[in-house]
């Protein structure tokens, strides 16, 4: 037995199959760990395999490779220090989302997630088989609670563990980032604590995975309810506690307190590693937009140069009749700004030639927004030419206002393979830029400040697809349009509450509508950094035919 133990915190960045790739970086922070005299190092939740992998874990074949690493992980244990990881397990018939405890050179016990995650983004019960509410592991005569995410959303796993004499909860997690969940996350710890009057770690992963991004922000917080350790947002790191038993059990010393970024930081931060981490995971060479000369073009230009550097990000303007002469003149200055290559491709020639080859069929019709769309289709065309020609990824560049209400044109200005701002209301696109001129966190690799011109932030927002328009010839008011479309989306509000808000209810009604009539343009759209509580996708999942309208 003893009194006195140090244990690591690895808040790793793993890759979803990287099996390989992830053992060696683990290798990497237990190197580190022993170094620095730890007894036990603990890794995220399903760290070996990546999380989430969803139907990966469905191939044996894949299940083995992870149980192999952990295998071959184990024997860096003969000399210490322990392990606690996360892996796929196959046990009998059952497939578990397991912590794998690697000791004296040999798995020497594992435990698997009891409470098993079935809404918003998650669909482990798909996949997984819940195991039995987990008891401790003795480790050094102390009994370590070692509950896996969800288990500590309920109060049965951590109960479970204080009555059968767990004396520290060390918690592995696969916790997406959302706005504000920070708050929900500490609230939620010491619920647990006051419940079980033990000391609880609480080990997050960091990274981008498709649409969701992970932001570490591990933390302790001792069993008095004080915090010990607060470690940062969106960066890998490695925390060396020490924790020592007194006569009211353990606590862990102060460490450090790093500052979590807010508002519209925490916001740019999670975008811009959700990018990074889609590109260089699937190993683009870099990525490729159309700069148009608003805003929300000219804010994922900025964060592409903050994810990925200047010299991988190309922008082209692509203008037509009716292409403005300051938009021209804002787009070269942004790109100037941002130290991009910055090219300018005329429309004209695709555009008249898709309209000259249909005029026979369309004689005698009125120009509507089928020549609208044209334009924007040729542009998409162009950028997918030189996607293919020269490898960088399309970036798409709608914002969630106009994602929710069909504002985008499919295999147009939706054409691209990420779009980092897809759950980003436009009002806070504009709340972003503002932030962004002002502030530079130091891991981006973007200029100082003033990437984004004034008269981009200011001026009127359009899709300059014919003479003298405006995105508010056909929708309200941004500002109002938010509102709305948040009372939709994120709460589900029936129409007669949110005309309470003093909206008109046929403004009400016609933007219902016109949300739930784009469901089938979202789900042929580009995958987007996770920002909100419900993003279109795995959040929110509308039937595409769908008859319902409130407040009919």
């Amino acid at each position: 037995m003893t009194d006195h133990l140090v244990i690591a915190l690895a808040q790793l960045n793993p890759t979803v199959g990287a099996v390989t790739a992830n053992l060696a970086k683990a290798r990497e922070a237990y190197a580190a760990a022993r170094k620095a005299g730890a007894d036990l190092i603990l890794y995220p939740e399903l760290y070996i395999s990546g999380y989430p992998p969803e139907d990966l874990v469905l191939r044996p074949s894949f299940v083995a490779a992870c149980r192999s690493a952990i295998e071959d992980l184990a024997k860096d244990t003969a000399d210490g220090p322990a392990v606690l990881v996360g892996v796929p397990w196959h046990e009998a018939k059952a497939l578990h989302n397991a912590v794998a405890f690697l000791n004296n050179g040999k798995i020497e016990t594992l435990r698997f997630k009891h409470d098993l995650p079935n809404y918003g983004v998650f669909d482990e019960k798909r996949v997984f088989d819940a195991g039995p509410a987990p008891g401790p592991i003795n480790f050094k005569g102390v009994r370590l609670g070692v509950p896996i995410c969800e288990d500590i959303w309920t109060e049965e796993s951590c109960e479970t563990l204080a009555e059968t004499g767990a004396e520290i909860l060390l918690v592995r997690n696969g916790s997406p980032f959302e706005q504000n969940k920070d708050d929900q996350r500490l609230n939620l710890v010491v619920a647990r604590i006051t419940e079980t009057g033990l000391p609880l770690a609480y080990l997050n992963q960091i990274g981008g995975q498709d649409e969701l991004v992970f932001d570490g922000a591990s933390f302790v917080i001792n069993a008095d309810r004080s915090v010990a350790l607060q470690m940062p947002m969106f960066e890998e790191a490695l925390a060396i506690t020490e924790w020592t038993r007194g006569d009211k059990g353990w606590r862990m010393a102060k460490g450090d307190i790093a500052r979590l970024p807010e508002k519209e930081e925490e916001t740019w931060l999670a975008c811009v590693l959700g990018l990074k981490d889609y590109v260089e995971k699937n190993r683009f060479p870099g990525v490729v937009l159309g700069l148009s000369g608003g805003i929300d073009s000219a804010v994922v230009a900025a964060m592409a140069v903050d994810a990925l550097g200047a010299d991988r990000v190309h922008c082209v303007m692509l203008p037509y009749a009716y292409t403005s002469r300051d938009s021209l003149v804002d787009a070269e200055t942004c790109a100037k700004a941002l130290g991009v290559r910055y090219d300018v491709v005329p429309i004209k020639e695709p555009v008249e030639g898709f309209l000259s080859a249909l005029k026979p069929m369309f004689n005698g019709r009125n120009r509507d927004t089928t020549e609208e769309n044209i334009q924007s289709r040729s542009r998409g065309v162009i950028l997918m030419a030189i996607s293919n020609k020269f490898g960088s990824m399309v970036l798409t560049t709608g914002n969630k206002s106009e994602m929710s209400v069909g504002y985008a044109t499919l295999y147009g200005d939706m054409n691209g393979g990420f779009n980092p701002i897809k759950d980003v209301y436009k009002m806070d696109v504009y709340r972003l830029a503002i932030w962004r001129n002002a502030h530079r966190p130091e891991a981006l690799r973007g200029p100082l400040r003033d990437l984004i011109p004034e008269r981009i932030i200011t001026k009127a927002p359009t899709a300059e697809l014919r003479e003298n328009q405006t995105d508010q010839d056909t929708l309200p008011p941004y500002d109002a349009l938010d509102d709305i479309l948040s009372c939709l989306v994120e709460n589900e509000m029936p129409v007669a509450d949110i005309v309470k808000r003093g909206h008109a209810e046929a403004l009400v009604k016609r933007i219902q509508h016109m949300l739930y009539v784009a469901e089938y343009k979202r789900r042929q759209a580009a995958p987007g950094v996770k920002i909100t509580r419900r993003n279109f996708g795995r959040d929110r999942r509308y039937p595409i035919v769908n008859g319902f309208r409130d407040g009919r």
